[in-house]
This record gives structure tokens, sequence and C-alpha cells, in this order.
């Protein structure tokens, strides 16, 4: 069980474990030459039952069980066929008894009453028995929900069954977690009662308010609350909160990315699903069907129009030239913005612009919800040390900043200190999950820097030398020692061509890819360990200008994170040759497969890496030359 110290063996323990261990080598033995062999016999059988027992957890016994099924179900009759169930279903209960958490074990029952002939009524109370002696095993409501599903249980009834187990052990989570599988589906079904879901949700905060005042300290009851509040706050469709460029402006580039920012993950966006319509150079953009949510929900319809205005006096040269010279991102390379400049005018039309978003009307119950919730939950503090009621209080605090506005994009921060003193209390606190409470508290500090001009003004500056801002604006996005762990708010930072992120504590850039103008980065002095953790960099194909110095890249020798990136193994085979050409047969060259992965499509001018383990390796940088054919500047040193 968790939390439990292991106790050291005995002599005598570690004698029978040799013993045990030997048996079932023997075991194993036997059975992989039957099994290799199709050799389904009654002592076959009989063998792979003891093996099972012994050990339920082995996933390839229980695939024999089932070809060996096959094999047989093909040559009997009808009898034949239930005793071979009736032995399947005997095989797994011995194992379940022996392991009541098999993954495998569980797996075969589903597999083998889905084939019929079997009673799902004795399914149920035999999962009534199990769940008595272990309320809390979520392998038996897995099966539970199958077997109900089966016998066409209503979804009404079960969720009394989670109510009287709650009421017997309100800290079960698997009764809390199947409550909540069983009101998505009323509330999907539209049952009545359960539709609209205010109609249910005040009654769930009291009945979990019951649980969590009882017993503080219980997360059970908790991890309930926090869906209760994703309900809650939740749009019912996709919405499109910010988009570049931003509606009723105008720009002067002849070539730009259009991007659009919801307000959660969306799929189908394409060029049928947006239409876009010209005349006299102004750009007509609005939905059509197609863009929905990852749950299938149609995205609300939107449009934006924009301006494209062309400068015939747009100089192509000069911005070649100036990309030749080397750009400085110290602080001797800024000036402070004005309150009077262009900068500042800009900001204040874009939060003028963004204002004028449909975004769908505040809903009263929503407001008047999370404010009750926030009363009890002030109340529960003043008795109670609870710092996951503390994380709850921060979280309800934020959803009500967000339910003060309709514009969902810019919501005033009415709460922000509190919510940022409940963060840095917790890290004190609950020390070990110290990086996620930072980690908010990260983006809940980005969310107030970028809530009004006011304060995103604090940290805009403007590059001194004119050069720089042929390739990366006039303004620079300053965001640097701050100690963020985390960066967020991107939805407000479309506009952003050079970004400053250095001297924080970033471990990530998740969610970068959102900023497509971007072309200058500076990423010094982080604490990113890894190429993957630098995924979103594949996607910046603006980017010229990236500062990597000083982090940690290629010093830990496990990257946890690797799988997330693809392999030279992989089926992408036109990569896979570029990468061949690249490496031009240096076998150590696949050593370097995640950097080729995030630089490989990229066309950086000016590149920093000092300071990181991977840069000490001089076949790397040379690799890295090879890789980066438009590369003028390497960790300050002009290549010819």
């Amino acid at each position: 069980m968790h939390g439990r110290p292991r106790k050291s063996a005995t002599p005598v323990d570690e004698n029978a474990s040799a013993l045990k261990a030997a048996e079932l080598r023997s075991l194993q033995s036997q059975f992989l030459h039957n099994h290799h062999n199709n050799i389904y016999t009654k002592e076959a059988l009989e063998l792979n039952a003891k093996l099972i027992e012994a050990n339920p957890e082995f996933m390839t016994a229980w695939n024999y069980r089932k070809l060996a099924f096959e094999h047989s179900q093909s040559e009997a009759d009808s009898d034949r066929i239930q005793a071979i169930i009736d032995e399947e279903l005997r095989v797994v209960e011995i194992a379940l008894r022996k392991n009541f958490k098999s993954y495998g074990a569980w797996h075969h029952r589903k597999w083998v009453i889905s084939k019929g002939n079997s009673s799902t009524e004795r399914e149920l109370k035999l999962l009534n028995l199990f769940q008595k002696l272990d309320t809390r095993n979520f392998h038996a409501w897995n099966y539970r929900r199958f077997i109900t599903g089966l016998k066409n249980i209503s979804d009404e009834k079960e969720l009394q069954y989670t109510t009287d187990m709650i009421n017997d052990n309100f800290s079960n989570y698997s009764a809390w977690h199947n409550r909540s599988v069983l009101l998505s589906h009323l509330l999907e079904k539209k049952v009545e009662g359960y539709f609209p879901k205010e109609m249910f949700l005040k009654e769930e905060y009291e009945f979990v308010r019951n649980a969590v005042f009882t017993d503080p300290d219980d997360q059970s009851g908790w991890f309930y609350h926090l869906w209760l509040l994703d309900q809650t706050v939740k749009v019912d469709t996709p919405v499109l909160v910010s988009s570049w460029p931003l509606h009723g402006s105008e720009i002067t580039k002849t070539t730009f990315p259009i991007i659009l920012c919801f307000n959660e993950p969306v799929e189908g966006v394409s060029l049928h699903a947006v239409s876009l319509q010209v005349e006299n150079n102004l750009f007509n953009s609005e939905s059509r069907q197609g863009i929905i949510s990852l749950s299938g929900v149609p995205c609300r319809p939107w449009s934006f129009t924009f301006t494209v205005l062309v400068s015939a006096s747009h100089d192509l040269q000069n911005v070649e030239e100036h990309s030749l010279r080397r750009i400085s991102v110290t602080d001797e390379s800024f000036a402070k913005v004005g309150v009077n400049s262009n900068v500042a005018d800009f900001l204040k039309s874009y939060f003028e612009v963004t204002g004028n978003y449909e975004q769908p009307a505040p809903s009263k119950w929503k407001s008047e919800m999370i404010a009750s919730e926030i009363e009890q939950y002030r109340e529960l503090l003043t008795w109670a040390e609870c710092k996951i009621g503390k994380l709850t209080l921060a979280r309800l605090l934020m959803a009500c900043d967000a339910m003060t506005s309709s514009d969902i994009s810019i919501a005033p921060m009415t709460h922000v200190d509190e919510v940022l003193q409940l963060y840095s209390e917790l890290m004190k606190l609950d020390p070990t999950h110290y990086q996620y409470y930072k980690d908010e508290y990260s983006l809940v500090f980005l969310k107030q820097v970028t809530s009004c001009k006011e304060s995103l003004m604090k940290y805009c500056w403007q590059y001194k030398e004119s050069n720089s801002s042929d390739i990366t604006g006039s303004m620079c996005l300053r965001l640097n020692s701050l100690s963020l762990s985390q960066i967020g708010s991107f939805e407000r930072l479309l506009w952003v061509q050079s970004l400053d992120l250095s001297h924080n504590q970033l471990h990530s850039i998740e969610g970068l890819e959102a900023l497509q103008l971007l072309s200058c980065l500076n990423l010094s002095h982080n604490n990113l360990s890894s190429f993957t953790a630098l995924d979103p960099l594949r996607f910046l194909k603006s980017l010229r200008v990236l500062d990597l110095s000083y982090n940690e890249i290629g010093a830990h020798t496990v990257d946890t994170r690797r799988y997330l990136c693809s392999s030279p193994l992989s089926h992408t085979l036109d990569y896979d040759k570029k990468f061949e050409e690249v490496a031009n047969g240096d076998e150590t060259a696949v050593n370097f497969w995640e950097a080729y992965s995030i630089f490989g499509g990229l066309n950086i001018t000016q590149l920093d890496i000092m300071g990181n383990a991977a840069a000490v390796d001089e076949r790397f940088m040379l690799f890295l030359v090879k890789l980066l054919p438009g590369l003028k500047w390497l960790d300050g040193e002009e290549l010819h």
C-alpha cells in the first residue's frame, strides 16, 4: 500500500522467494513451449492456470487462453462452449483472489463475458461482493460500467449506487469518479432533471461540501469539486478569443500568417473551414462548418476584418543587409517605452480591438454559484489549515475573475493578488508539490501582466538600434528575471515579434508555438534540460534569432520527454532521408537527432547555445552549422 515502509527480508523470506522464483521459471518455460507450438490440450491449459495463479500479471499467459478459447470454440457444441466459458471465469476468479488489481485478469473476464452465454446478473452480484471487500478498486468500477451497459441499467440508478457508496465512505475516489462519468452521460443525453447543468450542479456542490468539511485533509471529495468547477466555468461551445491580424487592424506586411486562437483545443481548422474574402485590400475572415471541439461540439460562428497596406518604399535589400548584422539582446540594447509612444498607441488599440470579438454573455447562475463557493471555502480556511482548501480557493477566485466579464480573453483581475499570495503560501506549506504551485503562480502572474495596457507597458522596451527592427520589430516584450517556471496567456501575445524570457526558471516552453510572428527569442539562463523541451520551436517558421545559452541542454543522460519526439526509426521517411544527408555517414550523428528534429525546418541566422553541456561537443557544433545553412552568427562569432 502507498506510504507503508518496506521491511527488510529475513533469510527465511529470501529462501522462500528463491524457491518460488525457481518454480515460476519452470512453469513459464513449459508454458512458452506449449504456446510456441500451439498446444492447447487439457494438460497445457491446467499448467497455464497454475502459472496465472502464481503470476496474474503475465499478459502472455492470458493471451494464450484467448487463443485456446478460439481454437476450442471452432470445434465444440454449445454445451462444450458453455463449459469452456465457465472454466475461464473460474480461472479469472482464482487470479483475482491472488491479486484483486490484476489488469490481465479483469481484461480477460471482460473479453470472455463479451462472447455471450454468461449471466450478467451473476456478474453484478459478484461485483457487489468484490466492492464490499475493496470499495475503491477502480478495476471493479470500470468493470461495473461495462456490466451495467450490457444490462442496460439506467445512469440514474447507478448514480444512486454511487450516492450510497459515498455515504458509506466518502473517501472513495472511484465512486466520486464514477459519479462524474455518469453525470457527464446524463448531461450529454440531456436527460430531464440534469439539463441544463445548473439544475444539478448546486445539489452536487452541497453534496461534496459535506465530505470536504467533514475531513478537509481527505482528497477524494476535493477532486470531485475540481470536476464540478470545470463544469461550471467552461463554455459549452468553442469560442474564438483572439486572432492575428486583429479585428479592424491595418498591417503593412505582404506575407503574414493568419492566427486563430480559441478558448479550448479544436480540430478541423483548414482552408475549407475558414473563409477569406478580399476586396480593395480589405480582408474578411469568417468561420464555416467544420471547426469543432475535441468532443465534437461545433465552434461558435465568428468573423473579423483587417486591411493590408502595401508600402512601395519597403526596401527588401536593406532588410537583407541588416539580417547579416548581429542583433544584441542585452539590457544596453533597449530603451524604455514612453507613455506617448507608438507602442503605447498600439497597445491601447490592441486592447480596444480585442474586446470586439463576439463572446457569450456571462451566466448569472455561474457567477452566483462561484461566489457562494468562495464564501464557503473562505469560512473553511478560518478553522482548518488545509493546503488543498487553499488551492481550491485560488482556483475559485480565478474562475470568479473570468466570470465577471463577457470578454473571455481580457477579464479583470480583481483577486489576482490574493491568488498569488495563496500560491506563495502553498509553496512553503507543501514543498513536495512546490513545482506545481510555482507553475500555477507563473501562469497567474502572466495573466496579470497581460490583463491591461498599463500592466503590459511596464514590460515593453524599444530597440535603440534601428537595424534590429527589420527582423524583430521595433518593440521587445521583456519578461526576463521574473522567476517564471511556465509561460501562458499566449492568446494576448499573438502580436509579439521579439520576446525576452531570459533569467527565469523555465523547464518548458509549451504553447509558445502560438506566437507565429516571433522572430527573436531569448531563452538564456533557464532550466531547459533537453532539446525535446524545445519542441514548440519547430513551428516558429519566422524565427531568426535564438538564444539558448546557459541552460541544462545535454546535461542529463536520461531525457524523460524523449518519447514525445519522433525518432529516426519512425516511418517519416522523407524526414529520415534529409537527416541522413546532414549526417553524411557519421554514425555518431544519430545522437543529435533531437536537435535535428527541432532545428531542421528553421531558418535561424543567429544562435547562441554556449553554457550548455551539448555545446562542449565539437562534433555537435559542426552538425549545427551544417544543419542551419543560413546561420551567420554562432555564440557571438561570425561564421564565414
